[in-house]
């Protein structure tokens, strides 16, 4: 093993800059990034601060491994798998949670007055002098994978633990919720404990890539998770937490600009968050519940850029009908699915896919998620009377070719939405259905007249979100007959894909999402049968017999096929 003596890094501290500069030399000799990548990488870092390293992984110009075996290459340093090692309490208790949140290393083995110490970070030079002197042990530097430290303390001191340490060494919190008064409550939110306490929670959530956090009150503990691909999981805070849950839920009130004192009814906000040169958008919603108030907060990035509706996952086939079907120069066109499906992404997707010059969209939304160049985006105001019924009225005056109306709730906004089809705009809108022949019962049960919705109407595309097979760890393997379901065939295939869990999927097998489309295009058949108030199955059946629809669990079936996701995968998303 290398020892690295911490004098000799002291003396060499004045060498960061070289250090840092000198990983990106070792990249360039072994080909792993050109000149052109070390220089917009290197104009990222003056932008936005950060270390070069990290602005080369960010830009996707180079792997977190391959940067890892640089910077060991670069101290002579041996790199550990953190996922291997069991480390004994005792060890991890001779450094103190603040340090070890404050320097990114963790203890992981003592022998003999030498403490090993795992790092993802060795240009910070100076802390392992502190860390000789707060042990008395020489100090034994090792690698290894910022992802992997992470993971590391959130599984041994929990995240955010040094700060829940500090908050509990000032002392007791109270934990009824009548046991503080409104201005000790907001003392307590605005403590710098508690600042960095909520600050890092949303942190941790945004650099695992969450969509979501939910923070949930029961009787003797407070609830924390993230919704991460689509699914929720623990986000690994201490127990201890439960003792600030009055103090963590009225700052992130005063975050959103909501009322404090108020604990008995819904409350609705907004909060802005600027992270490592991005901006987020929060959109937070507080409710009370049986033990305190529980907290959802939806984290949209403003500075995602958008994509295009084949690197979303529509198959070829269903995106030439869709061209065929926005290319109209009137008509509705509806995008359905659950909360979550993507279908605001699907609808900016075909904005940018058919915005030009030539045309003027205007956008009427809650909130306004992306912003695209060339369209007129409009944010709805209900408290001001600015609904979306009444924005889509008072933006026909403004000689729109393409209207895009965030979400079709009501019977108002629909006839608004129907009439602007029938005056000569196109206008794209979503709706809360299961499935695409769901959408136009809807409109119906909504009270939409039949001869409107047969007449308006003109394709319907349906939408869920699946996770990928985590590329990192992707492995055929050979199925089992029984394992699949009777509406699956290999056609031919003998072998599919799935992940056996590794340090980018956090262990799940899976990382990120693609979507899969249901598109239903209206024909005249299918005007009649709305005409006649046909149920969802008969129109249904009407349209896949005349090819007029393709179906969700068959595009799902599609992507297994081709190493996408994975058969139970497909059904957890399509299942009713």
């Amino acid at each position: 093993m290398t020892t690295i003596a911490t004098d000799r890094i002291h003396d060499d501290s004045q060498r960061y800059n070289q250090d840092v500069m000198g990983i990106g030399s070792i990249l360039l000799e072994r080909g792993l990034i050109s000149e052109e990548q070390l220089k917009g990488a290197l104009a990222e870092q003056n932008r936005t601060g950060e270390r070069l390293d990290h602005a080369l992984v960010r830009l996707g110009f180079v792997s977190s491994t391959d940067v890892l075996e640089a910077i060991g290459q670069q101290f002579a340093l041996p790199i550990v798998d953190l996922n291997t090692i069991e480390v004994d309490e005792e060890v991890l208790q001779t450094l103190p949670a603040k340090l070890v949140f404050k320097q990114r290393c963790v203890p992981i083995g003592r022998t003999n007055g030498t403490l090993r110490v795992a790092t993802c970070d060795p240009f910070e030079l100076t802390a392992f002098d502190e860390l000789r002197l707060l042990t008395g042990m020489s100090i034994e530097l090792v690698l290894a994978d910022e992802r992997d430290i992470r993971k590391f303390i959130r599984t041994h001191y929990g995240v955010a633990g040094d700060t829940l340490d500090e908050l509990a060494g000032q002392g007791e919190a109270p934990e009824s919720e009548f046991a503080a008064t409104d201005a000790d409550e907001i003392e307590q939110a605005q403590e710098a404990s508690v600042i960095k306490l909520v600050n890092d929670l949303l942190v941790e959530a945004i650099r695992e890539r969450a969509t979501d956090v939910h923070i949930e009150p029961y009787e003797d503990t407070l609830m924390i998770r993230y919704r991460i691909d689509g699914v929720l999981g623990h986000a690994g805070v201490p127990p201890t937490v439960n003792r600030f849950r009055n103090a963590i839920i009225s700052r992130i009130k005063i975050m959103a600009n909501l009322n404090i004192a108020e604990k008995r009814l819904p409350q609705d906000g907004r909060i802005s968050l600027r992270h490592k040169g991005r901006e987020y958008d929060l959109r937070v919603s507080v409710i009370p519940m049986l033990f305190g108030e529980g907290v959802v907060l939806r984290i949209l990035n403003k500075s995602a850029k958008m994509f295009e509706l084949k690197e979303l996952g529509m198959a070829e086939a269903n995106l030439q009908r869709w061209d065929e079907l926005i290319s109209h120069p009137h008509g509705i066109l509806l995008v359905t699915g659950p909360t979550g499906s993507g279908k605001s992404t699907t609808l900016y997707a075909t904005l940018a896919r058919i915005v030009s010059d030539e045309v003027k969209a205007i956008t009427i939304e809650d909130p306004v998620e992306y912003h695209v160049d060339g369209v007129n985006q409009i944010q709805v105001q209900p408290q001001v009377g600015l609904t979306f019924a009444a924005g889509l009225r008072a933006l026909l005056r403004h000689d729109p070719d393409i209207l895009m109306v965030g979400e079709i709730r009501d019977l108002e906004t629909a006839d608004a939405a129907v009439q602007a089809s029938l005056t000569g705009h196109l206008v794209l809108s979503t709706l809360h259905t299961n499935d695409a022949t769901g959408a136009l019962t809807r409109l119906l049960d909504m009270g939409v007249e039949p001869f409107l919705v047969a007449s308006s109407l003109q394709g319907v595309l349906a939408q869920r979100l699946v996770r990928r097979i985590c590329t990192a760890c992707k492995t055929p393997y050979t199925p089992q007959p029984s394992e699949l379901p009777p509406q699956f065939t290999l056609d031919g295939q003998t072998q599919l894909y799935q992940g056996h869990g590794c340090r980018e999927c956090r262990n799940t097998g899976y990382r990120g999402r693609i979507g899969i489309y249901e598109l239903l295009v209206i024909s005249e058949h299918t005007r009649e049968l709305v005409m006649a108030r046909a149920n969802a199955g008969r129109i249904a059946r009407a349209a896949i017999e005349a090819s007029e629809l393709t179906l969700l669990h068959d595009a799902g079936f599609e992507k297994v096929r081709c190493g996408a996701t994975t058969v139970s995968e497909v059904l957890r998303a399509t299942k009713a």
